[in-house]
């Protein structure tokens, strides 16, 4: 074989090895390849725990916790009035660790109670994450243990940002600080009405917490921990249990204003 054939063989070579190489996923698109898998059947509750303050785990008072419509909904029309602190979560019976949840949201209807005391959780839920389970929690804890993605309705007037942080029984690093406020506002939209709202959340293994509304980025942590002198924090960290959260279950609300959730999925980003 003369020289001059090789030469062109071997261009062809490279041409063909880069072209392959070039259609390779990134590591980035290989993670996206894992399946979003739903955690809510579009039929009932199955995968899910309730527990509300005053109850044991298991008990779904008053049925607030039901599916309507294919919904995941919280709904308060067998309540005659709010009973004082009752509030509710719903959890997984899986825990997880390093994944992606999303899930969209509407608030509906009015509010079971207008106390001014309560004013606070008008078209107010949360996505609880990194809880105990659902057994874990005293008869009368009001709110788990966990990182809440916290989930605002407008007034229709107000501002009123979206996919905030709040944490019960715990703090977190942000900016190489530590945060021990309760709420910290992210810098979302408001969204009024009754619209349906994407929120997702990245939740590294490592502690490093991502916040997106409707696919843009609004808040972001570094790393969750117990909060020692709280006593639901201390209880954890009495038992043994370390500091720094990584892991646990996903929770959902009823604080006194009905809600909607659809396309409740997670992605292991493993």
């Amino acid at each position: 074989m003369n020289k001059h054939l090789l030469r062109i063989l071997f261009c062809c070579l490279i041409v063909v090895t880069i072209s392959a190489c070039q259609n390779q996923p990134s590591l980035a698109q290989k993670s996206d390849e894992n399946p979003w898998i739903n955690l809510f059947n579009g039929k009932n509750l199955d995968g899910w725990t309730p527990k509300f303050r005053g109850h044991p785990a298991g008990v779904n008072y008053k049925d607030t916790f039901r599916v309507i419509d294919g919904l995941f909904t919280v709904s308060y029309d067998q309540w005659d009035h709010f009973e004082d602190k009752t509030f509710g979560h719903i959890f997984t019976n899986q825990s997880y660790s390093n994944y992606r949840i999303r899930l969209e949201y509407r608030f509906v209807g009015n509010q079971i109670t207008q106390e001014p005391k309560y004013a606070w959780a008008y078209r107010n839920n949360g996505v609880m994450l990194h809880s105990p389970p659902a057994e874990y929690m005293d008869i009368d804890q009001e709110f788990p243990m966990s990182a809440e993605s916290q989930l605002l309705g407008g007034n229709g007037v107000d501002e009123r940002t979206t996919g905030n942080f709040c944490s019960p029984s715990t703090n977190i690093v942000k900016d190489g600080k530590l945060i021990t406020e309760h709420c910290v506002n992210s810098n979302s939209k408001t969204f009024h009405g009754d619209q349906w709202v994407l929120f997702e959340a990245e939740v590294r293994g490592d502690g490093h917490v991502k916040h997106f509304i409707n696919g843009e980025l609004v808040f972001e942590y570094s790393e969750m921990q117990a909060d020692p002198t709280d006593p639901f924090g201390k209880k954890w960290l009495d038992e043994g249990n370390p500091l720094k959260i990584t892991k646990g279950h996903i929770s959902l609300q009823a604080e006194t204003h009905p809600i909607q959730f659809r396309n409740i999925q997670i992605q292991s980003l493993d």
